[in-house]
C-alpha cells in the first residue's frame, strides 16, 4: 500500500495525464508476437510480414503516439517521457520499413543522396511533423542524456543493438537499458575481445561523445568497456586488462541489413 501511494504521489493527475496508456500494452503486445530473440539472447530479428499482417493493429499504436499533445508530454515525470520516446522511435522505424517491405534490403533503401531514411518527415509527434533523428538527436541524447539509449533504439538493421520483444516502460525503465546494455556488449558478432584486441561496434565512434560525458560514471569509453568487461569476454586476464582501461577500442564494419526474420544469423 505504501508503494501505491508512493507512485500516486509521484504521478501526475488529471484526465489528460490518464489517457496516454504508460504501460504501452498494445505495442508490447504486437513486439511479443513478431520479434523473437535468437538462440543467443543477444540479437533478435523482427518478423515484418507479421507486422504488416496486422498494419491496422500498428496503426492504432502509431495514432496514440501521435495523440499526446505536447504540454501534457512535458507534465510527465522524466522516466514515462523517455519510455514514450523509444518506443515512439522503434514503433515509427517498423512502420517506415513497412513502406517498401518487402522490397527493400536495408533501412538505407529508404533514403536519397540528399536526405537520409532517418531525415524523412512521415509522423506526428507532440504536435509537429517530424523524422526519426528528431527523437533521437533532439529529445533522448540532450535532454535525458543517458547514453545507454544506444542499446534501446532500434534502426531495423542487424548491426544495431536489438528491438526488445516488449515495450519499454517507466517502471521497468533501468532494468530494460542497463539489460539492454549488458546483451548488446555480450554480443560477439557486435563487441568481443579477440586475439588481444578489442573489437566493438561502430555505435561507440559515432556516439563517443554521449559515453564520455561523465552520465552513469562513464568519463572516458574506456569506462564502458571496464564496468561490461564479463559481458565482452569470460576470459579473466581480458577481463582484468578492460577493467584496467589497457585496451584502447578498434571499430567494426556496421551491417545495415535488414533485420527480418527471413534472415539468417550472423
Amino acid at each position: 500500500m505504501r508503494r501505491r501511494t508512493l507512485l500516486l504521489a509521484w504521478w501526475p493527475i488529471g484526465a489528460a495525464a490518464q489517457a496516454f496508456d504508460h504501460e504501452h500494452a498494445a505495442w508490447d503486445a504486437l513486439l511479443k508476437k513478431h520479434v523473437r530473440w535468437l538462440p543467443d539472447g543477444k540479437q533478435s530479428r523482427v518478423d515484418y510480414a507479421g507486422f504488416a499482417r496486422e498494419r491496422a493493429a500498428l496503426r492504432v499504436v502509431l495514432d496514440a503516439f501521435s495523440a499526446v499533445a505536447a504540454a501534457d508530454f512535458e507534465r510527465w515525470p522524466s522516466a514515462p517521457r523517455m519510455a514514450f520516446l523509444i518506443n515512439a522511435y522503434n514503433a515509427f522505424t517498423v512502420e517506415l520499413i513497412l513502406t517498401r517491405y518487402p522490397d527493400l534490403a536495408s533501412i538505407k533503401d529508404l533514403g536519397t543522396v540528399f536526405r537520409s531514411a532517418w531525415r524523412i518527415e512521415f509522423f506526428n509527434l507532440l504536435g509537429a511533423k517530424h523524422h526519426l533523428d528528431w527523437i533521437e538527436h533532439e529529445q533522448l541524447r540532450p535532454r535525458y542524456a543517458d547514453p545507454r539509449v544506444h542499446a534501446a533504439l532500434n534502426c531495423a538493421s542487424i548491426g544495431c543493438p536489438a528491438l526488445r520483444p516488449e515495450a519499454f516502460t517507466a517502471a521497468r525503465l533501468e532494468q530494460q537499458l542497463e539489460d539492454g546494455m549488458q546483451r548488446f556488449l555480450g554480443d560477439r558478432t557486435r563487441n568481443r575481445v579477440r586475439d588481444g584486441r578489442l573489437e566493438v561496434s561502430s555505435i561507440f565512434k559515432w556516439y563517443r561523445e554521449d559515453f564520455e560525458k561523465g552520465q552513469q560514471g562513464f568519463a572516458r569509453l574506456e569506462d564502458v568497456f571496464a564496468r561490461y568487461a564479463s559481458a565482452l569476454t569470460e576470459r579473466p586476464e581480458a577481463q582484468a586488462r578492460l577493467r584496467a582501461r589497457a585496451l584502447a577500442p578498434q571499430f567494426l564494419d556496421y551491417d545495415w541489413s535488414l533485420n527480418d526474420m527471413a534472415t539468417r544469423a550472423r
